[in-house]
């Protein structure tokens, strides 16, 4: 397969999972901010710090406020990773690479990204929020239905699911970090009620809820959940399935193209990170130092992967 042909898949299916995560994002903001009272400009503030895109808003907006924040990650043009520009860069992608693609996946991508112009073609509101997020996340999931139910599992579909968990990875990393680093307010809140409610948020926003339940009861404990969302591989958004799921990847493109490439050898590396691993070692080493090095390491792999298979010529 042509790299630029890679590429353009790649990137479809990161940028369609940025959709979905940028939504996650936000909600796990919103109902953090929820659960205060008083100013909530700190919670708006760390939603754009873990999307790392504070720059960009800043030059805008002069102070940060729910209403300019949603809007800026949902609908504004001129930043380059809100939904409506993520979508809208997913679908030029789909149609360079249109005849790697079931027609099934490319209607359905192309459905997404006319939902998404009908929706946010007025500024969202907190009151309209909850059910925009909601029509993001189940568009991402028809596209992702349609690939799973319609593509052949060879090059062109291995491509696509690296760009999905690549994305995923560096996600499920950021929405745990707006918690654990930049919304706890001190170490004094560890384990009080409002820390536990900011918890079942974060679960709710990645949709772990009931199958945290399932696993661990009744019981929400920062260190359960931070075991469940970094180190089960049943969890499809941890970080520990997201990695073996990018190793399992690569290792199918192995024997189509008959070599080991370094991503191959990276991605091995940082899979096994996750393996026989307790939770305690990286809390007391420090979340969010933990995190943080899993967000450098998740880049890192995504530009071996684009430079081995050369995605720009």
């Amino acid at each position: 397969m042509l790299g630029k042909t890679a590429g353009g898949l790649f990137w479809m299916f990161r940028y369609l999972e940025r959709c979905e995560n940028t939504a996650r994002l936000l909600e796990a903001g919103w109902r953090i901010a929820l659960t205060r009272s008083g100013d909530t400009a700190g919670e708006w503030e760390s939603v754009l710090n873990t999307a790392g895109i504070r720059n960009f808003y800043d030059q805008k907006y002069p102070e940060v406020d729910a209403a300019h924040v949603i809007n800026f990650l949902l609908r504004d043009a001129e930043n380059p990773s809100s939904v409506l520009s993520a979508i809208s860069v997913a679908r030029s992608n789909a149609r360079l690479v249109r005849t790697a693609l079931s027609s099934e996946v490319w209607e359905a991508i192309n459905e997404y990204w006319m939902a998404m112009k009908a929706a946010l073609a007025r500024p969202v509101t907190e009151k309209t929020l909850a059910a925009v997020l909601s029509e993001i996340r189940n568009r991402t999931a028809i596209v992702r239905g349609t690939l799973h139910g319609t593509m052949l599992r060879n090059d062109i579909y291995n491509f696509c699911r690296l760009g999905t968990f690549v994305e995923r990875a560096d996600n499920t990393a950021r929405i745990l970090d707006v918690k654990y680093y930049v919304l706890l307010p001190s170490a004094s809140y560890v384990g009080s009620s409002m820390d536990n409610t900011q918890w079942e948020n974060i679960l709710r926003s990645v949709s772990a809820d009931r199958s945290f339940g399932w696993l661990y009861g009744g019981e929400i404990t920062p260190s359960a959940i931070a075991d469940f969302l970094i180190l089960d591989r049943r969890m499809p958004r941890s970080l520990a399935f997201c990695h073996a799921k990018i190793l399992e990847n690569l290792d199918h493109l192995q024997g189509d193209y008959g070599q080991q490439l370094p991503c191959q050898d990276m991605a091995q590396a940082t899979s096994a990170r996750y393996r026989n691993r307790k939770v305690a070692e990286i809390l007391e080493e420090g979340l969010h130092e933990f995190l943080e090095r899993a967000i450098q390491d998740t880049a890192l792999l995504a530009s071996q992967i684009e430079r081995d298979f050369r995605f720009y010529g």
